[in-house]
Parts: structure tokens; C-alpha cells; sequence
């Protein structure tokens, strides 16, 4: 195997057995915690693959995709989101906009993680929702990958190639946290999911499903993907029902934007 054969891009490799098992497991957490959110305007960052929106019921959701993300090859509905064509570090959105802003590994494809996550709190609301989801460094399936760059930089790619995505930077759950304090988010609530090893075969993953019943006990931070919620949180203000502007002007109009999918 070349070392050209051993890159391997985000969307590729969720259609191998452990993208499609990652999904399932962000997919559920999505769910589950997307759909108690309340407001008027939410947007999730990249991913098409992920409906992170499915479950919300906000009437005014969009799923954003920069110029270099192709839209599911199946051609997959999103819900009933709109899309939009935008660089993610200059979105075409009104500050204090957004109600709810879903990032699925968008900070670790970004060219500016930290650039991006100021333009997030920028069209955030007060009291706004934030949630991410990246890849856990810290990890078996971490582990596997460093050791692929390893074995890359001394040439033996041939024996092993990388396990996960080679394109972006994983970030550390500390560091994000750190980030997102500077940035005056609170952390509500976060965790880890995907504890079975880094397997190639769907049945090497399926033999250690046991591992994701005890992970969250007894190595709750060696998950594979780390799950985080944040609220942006704006000093002295105080918010009370729904006294949030219910009239105020909509969203700027982005510049390319259509039902599910892009208009042909």
C-alpha cells in the first residue's frame, strides 16, 4: 500500500465499519439531546452524513456545507433543513441570531478552529446552544492513529495504515473546554461513547459491543468521540420567558439556500 492509498478523508471513511458505528452512536446522541431545544433558528456545521437536526423543532433549521463537502453520495435527506453554501469562519448570518448550533468534527476540519468557534458565539443568542463533537485523541482508536503516523513517518506504511480520518486536527476535551470558557460558554453537560477497539471488520467491532455497556463506568474518558454542550453565557443580562425578540428581524438571507438539497 502507498502512502496515498493510507489518506483517508472524513467522509470516506464513514462508510467504513467504524464510521458507520461512530454515526449510530452520534446520531442517538443528537436525538436525544437536540429535541428539548427550544427557539426559533437552529444550523448545524458540515457532516451531511449526520442529521443532527432530525429531532429539533425549530421551524427555521439549515445544515451549512463549505465549497469543498459534497452532499451524501445516496443523496440522503436532512430532515427538513435548507442548505447553505458559506465559509464556516464567515458565516452570512445576523449576531445573535441562532438559538442552536450543532458543530459535528467541524472544528477539527477547520482551517481556524478557534477562528470558527468565535464566529459560532458571534450568531449564537444569549443562552444559546453550542454543541460539538470531535474525536478523542485520548483513546484506543487515538492511539492506533498516532501510531500510523508514526509508522508513516518511518516509512512502513505498508504494514499499517491509519485507523482514522488523516485529513484535520484532533482536539483535546481540556482544551476545547478551555476554548470555550475563554469564549464565555458553560459547559452544561458532556461524555465519551465508541469504547470497542479499533477493529477494520464490522465483526471484530460487533465481538466487543460488551465494551460500550461498561465504558461509561470504568474508562469513561478513553471513548472514541467525546460529546459536549455548551450555553453562551452573557453577563449581566437576564433573560426572562421568552422575551427574546419573538419579532425581531429575521436571519440575513445567505446567498444560496434550498430545501434538502441544492438546487440543480
Amino acid at each position: 500500500m502507498t502512502q496515498d492509498r493510507a489518506i483517508i478523508g472524513l467522509a470516506h471513511w464513514l462508510k467504513t465499519p467504524a464510521g458507520r458505528y461512530l454515526l449510530d452512536w452520534e446520531q442517538r446522541e443528537l436525538d436525544q439531546t437536540v429535541v428539548d431545544v427550544f427557539g426559533f433558528h437552529a444550523l448545524q456545521l458540515g457532516l451531511p452524513e449526520l442529521d443532527g437536526l432530525r429531532a429539533n423543532r425549530m421551524p427555521h433549521r439549515w445544515i451549512a456545507l463549505d465549497a469543498t463537502t459534497a452532499q451524501p453520495d445516496d443523496g440522503a435527506p436532512l430532515s427538513a433543513a435548507a442548505l447553505l453554501r458559506c465559509d464556516f469562519e464567515a458565516l452570512p448570518i445576523d449576531s445573535q441570531s441562532l438559538d442552536l448550533v450543532v458543530m459535528p468534527h467541524t472544528l477539527e476540519l477547520a482551517h481556524d478552529a478557534h477562528r470558527a468557534l468565535r464566529e459560532v458565539e458571534r450568531v449564537l443568542r444569549p443562552e444559546g446552544r453550542l454543541v460539538i463533537l470531535g474525536f478523542n485523541p485520548f483513546s484506543l482508536w487515538g492511539l492506533r492513529q498516532k501510531l500510523g503516523h508514526l509508522r508513516q513517518r518511518l516509512g512502513l506504511v505498508a504494514a499499517r495504515p491509519l485507523y482514522l480520518p488523516s485529513d484535520g486536527e484532533f482536539l483535546r476535551y481540556g482544551r476545547l473546554r478551555d476554548w470555550l470558557r475563554l469564549l464565555s460558554f458553560e459547559v452544561e453537560g458532556g461524555r465519551f461513547g465508541c469504547y470497542r477497539p479499533p477493529f477494520v471488520s464490522e465483526r471484530g467491532l460487533a465481538r466487543f459491543g460488551w465494551m460500550d455497556r461498561l465504558g461509561d463506568r470504568w474508562w469513561p474518558v478513553f471513548g472514541a468521540v467525546y460529546f459536549l454542550v455548551a450555553v453562551k453565557r452573557v453577563r449581566g443580562m437576564r433573560l426572562v420567558g421568552l422575551v427574546r425578540q419573538q419579532s425581531a428581524k429575521p436571519i440575513a438571507a445567505p446567498t444560496a439556500v434550498a430545501n434538502n438539497r441544492e438546487a440543480a
